[in-house]
């Protein structure tokens, strides 16, 4: 049974996408299957993957609204090896539509309840704030991985993140764990870097990922492309950076049974 990972920060910028894909290539890379979820009304996690988001006839939101079942949502990546459940401008609308909607923060574990056999892992890319489309991320989801720069603003939203997801976790999803902190886009010759890094490391502990994601050039350019950097340039250091965290996230699998 697959495990299903949320990849959040109500903070925009700080790599959630960048993680997600990487992450999901990575994982492929290694022997697992994987489903990677778009829930950003942006698409940047499904063009990352090499799938043209203005060509698609079903998405996430038909998902959501029931509109389509998860086989006819579903496409392979286009590079990756991995499936992805894509994402375009119209999830934007999915929130309004289930405003009234029965069992609303539910519709996403429904959906994929069917499929769940399928896979060893499932990631959800979720969009920068808290909206239902988060709601309905974190209330299927067993853990949380939350992508952070160490900079000052980053620390202050993370305690507002981490009040929402003990929220959900009251409310609506008693087995919601934080897996980790993962540090990306990390300078480590700016000493605030360095500061905020180990101020993490002082709250959270064991749950700060070893791995830290370097600035990377290589990284940066390869959505461009339409390719997990991975596939990009597999020598790269932000390439590397995802394969190592990959290997550490499955073990944190293992540890959580």
């Amino acid at each position: 049974m697959a495990r299903i990972v949320a990849i959040t920060n109500q903070k925009g910028g700080v790599g959630k996408t960048t993680t997600a894909v990487n992450l999901a290539a990575s994982l492929a890379s290694l022997g697992r299957r994987v489903l990677l979820i778009d829930m950003d009304p942006q698409g940047n996690a499904t063009t990352g993957a090499g799938v043209d988001k203005q060509g698609l006839e079903r998405t996430v939101y038909h998902l959501l609204i029931q509109a389509a079942d998860l086989a006819t949502v579903r496409v392979r990546a286009g590079a990756g090896d991995f499936d992805l459940l894509p994402a375009n401008r119209d999830l934007a609308g999915a929130e309004v539509e289930l405003v009234d909607a029965g069992n609303r923060e539910f519709r996403l574990k429904a959906a994929l309840a069917p499929a769940l056999a399928e896979y060893d892992l499932v990631l959800i890319d979720c969009p920068p704030a808290l909206n239902l489309l988060t709601v309905n991320a974190l209330t299927c989801a067993d853990a949380v991985m939350i992508p952070m720069q160490c900079e000052y603003f980053a620390i202050e939203g993370l305690a507002d993140l981490v009040n929402t997801i003990k929220k959900i976790k009251a409310r609506l999803n008693p087995g919601l764990v934080i897996d980790g902190v993962v540090r990306v886009m990390f300078d480590n010759r700016n000493t605030l870097a360095q500061n905020v890094s180990d101020q993490l490391k002082a709250h959270f502990g064991a749950k700060v990922f070893d791995t830290v994601v370097p600035r990377n050039v290589r990284l940066a350019e390869a959505p461009s492309h339409g390719l997990p950097a991975l596939q990009y340039d597999r020598a790269s250091r932000g390439a590397q950076a995802y394969l190592s965290m990959a290997r550490e996230l499955i073990e944190k699998g293992k540890a959580h049974g």
